[in-house]
C-alpha cells in the first residue's frame, strides 16, 4: 500500500518543540513505515522521515517569518495532489484546505480531523464530507453535521516517556499560554493548594502572558521554563506530582495528559471536551468543574498509584494501537 501523509507546515515534522498535529504525523507516519508501509510524507523540507520525504515549502511558517503562510499552504497542499495517482491512498492532517482539491483526483482521501478552529470553517468539512473518510480524535470532537469513518484517539511512543514512581512536590501546567489552557486558573489552584508550579509552553497569546501569567512568574512559586522537547519534555513531565489541566474550551484530545499520565502522572482536568475520555475519575487523575474542586483534588492526589496511570495508556494510547487503527481503515477504503 502506498500511502501520501500531507502534514501542516506550521511546524517542522516532527516539530523541535511545539507542533502537536505535527507531532502526531510524524508518530503515526513512522509507525506505518515501520510496518513495512510504503509511505511519502509531504511536509517542509526540513521535515525528518524514515520514509519518503517530499515537500516544496522551505520551512515552517511558525519558524521562518519569511514563508507566507497562504501562499506556500496552496503549493504544498497542490503538490501531493498533483501527485496523487502515484498513491493507493492520501492522509490529510492539514485541516480543511485540501478538501477543495478531493473531487479532482480519484485517489481515496483520509482527513483527521484535529479540531475546529471556529464554526466558520464548518462549510468546507460539510461539503466534502460524502467524498472524504473523516476521523475524529475524541468522540466528543464529532461534529453531529459530519459524517465519520472513525473515531481514533492520538497514541504515544509509550517507551519515550520513562515511568517516574515518585513524582515530586511541584505541580505542572504544561501547555499553550493561552486562556483556552487555563494557565491563568492553574497558577490560582497552585496558590491555593499551596504548591509551587512549574510552567512549560510556548506564549501563543502576549497579551494574556503579560496581564495574567508574567506577574506571577518569580522563581520560586511560579517557574516557567519556556517549550521543552525530547527528554526533557518527558522529565518535566514525570517530576510532577500532578499535571494541572484546567482548561477553558472543549480541548479535542490533548496530548500532554496522556504523556504526563505515561510519565506516571496523574491529571487534574476541568471535565469537558475529552477529557472524560482521556482520564479515569479517581484512578489516573479528577475530573473537575473549577479551581476550587481542582485544589480539593491536589490534596487527594496521593490517593492515586502512578503505576495506573502507566498501565492506563499503555492499554489504550500507543502508537500501536493508533498505527493498527488507521491501517485497519485504510485497507477498508482501498478495498
Amino acid at each position: 500500500m502506498r500511502i501520501a501523509m500531507l502534514a501542516p507546515i506550521s511546524w517542522r515534522t516532527p516539530p523541535r518543540h511545539y507542533g502537536p498535529w505535527e507531532l502526531v504525523t510524524s508518530l503515526l507516519t513512522e509507525a506505518l513505515v515501520a510496518r513495512g508501509v510504503d509511505v511519502t510524507l509531504f511536509a517542509t523540507l526540513d521535515s525528518e522521515t524514515r520514509g519518503a520525504l517530499a515537500g516544496v515549502v522551505p520551512a515552517p511558517y511558525s519558524e521562518d517569518p519569511s514563508i507566507d503562510a497562504k501562499v506556500w499552504e496552496m503549493l504544498h497542499v497542490a503538490h501531493v495532489f498533483e501527485r496523487a495517482s502515484e498513491f493507493d491512498l492520501i492522509h490529510n492532517q492539514a485541516d480543511f484546505v485540501p478538501l477543495a482539491f478531493s473531487r479532482l483526483v480519484d485517489t481515496p482521501i483520509v482527513t483527521t480531523i484535529h479540531g475546529f478552529s471556529s464554526e466558520r470553517i464548518l462549510p468546507a468539512f460539510r461539503r466534502y464530507d460524502d467524498r472524504v473518510a473523516y476521523v475524529a480524535i475524541s468522540d466528543s470532537d464529532r461534529h453531529p453535521d459530519l459524517r465519520y469513518a472513525a473515531t481514533i484517539h492520538h497514541g504515544i511512543p509509550i517507551e519515550e516517556f520513562p515511568f517516574d514512581p515518585r513524582g515530586g512536590d511541584d505541580l505542572l501546567f504544561f501547555g499553550r499560554i493561552h486562556p483556552d489552557k487555563g494557565a491563568k486558573e492553574a497558577i490560582a489552584a497552585a496558590r491555593d493548594a499551596g504548591r509551587r508550579l512549574v510552567m512549560a509552553g510556548i506564549v501563543q497569546d502576549e497579551h494574556y502572558h503579560a496581564r495574567e501569567i508574567a506577574p506571577h512568574i518569580d522563581g520560586e512559586r511560579v517557574t516557567y521554563i519556556g517549550p521543552v522537547g525530547g527528554a526533557l519534555r518527558a522529565r518535566t513531565l514525570g517530576a510532577a506530582r500532578a499535571l494541572l489541566h484546567l482548561i477553558n474550551f472543549d480541548e479535542p484530545f490533548g496530548l500532554s495528559v496522556i504523556e504526563a499520565m505515561a510519565c506516571g502522572t496523574p491529571v487534574i482536568a476541568i471535565s469537558r471536551g475529552s477529557m472524560p475520555e482521556l482520564i479515569d475519575h479517581g484512578v489516573t487523575g479528577f475530573l473537575v468543574s473549577d479551581v476550587d474542586e481542582a485544589v480539593e483534588a491536589v490534596g487527594r492526589i496521593g490517593e492515586l498509584d502512578r503505576a495506573a496511570c502507566r498501565a492506563a495508556v499503555a492499554e489504550r494510547f500507543t502508537v500501536e494501537r493508533m498505527a493498527d487503527r488507521y491501517l485497519e481503515l485504510y485497507r477498508s477504503l482501498v478495498a
